[in-house]
């Protein structure tokens, strides 16, 4: 019988020399905190995107709800007689809602 190591503690030995040579090794030092620099750059104007990019979406919902709050559902036909048959006429007229003016108002007034 041999004294051969178990092979899972020696793979496992190996990644920690390799994390410990790692975490000493200088020599990348100003090129990875130019990497930091730049990711950080690089992530606030992501987020000033985002924000823009938010505004914008929330300012286009908001013309569409304004726009359906606005549609005149309003409608009038009128009868029509013939020689053995009439209809009536139907009509229906759309009121503003209650409070409409206040519903959707996001940032201001309407035309701003």
């Amino acid at each position: 019988m041999t004294n051969k190591p178990d092979e899972r503690f020696s793979s496992t030995r190996c990644c920690v020399d390799v994390f410990i040579r790692l975490w000493r090794d200088e020599q990348g030092f100003v090129v990875t905190m130019e990497l930091v620099l730049i990711a950080t750059i690089l992530v606030i104007g992501l987020i000033a995107g985002l924000t823009a990019l938010r505004d914008a979406v929330v300012s286009e919902l908001t013309d569409v709800a304004r726009s359906v709050q606005e549609m005149n559902q309003s409608y009038q036909t009128s009868g029509v007689a013939g020689t053995s048959a009439s209809t009536a006429g139907s009509g229906y007229s759309d009121h503003d809602d209650p409070g409409a003016d206040h519903c959707i108002v996001m940032f201001g007034p309407i035309g701003e």
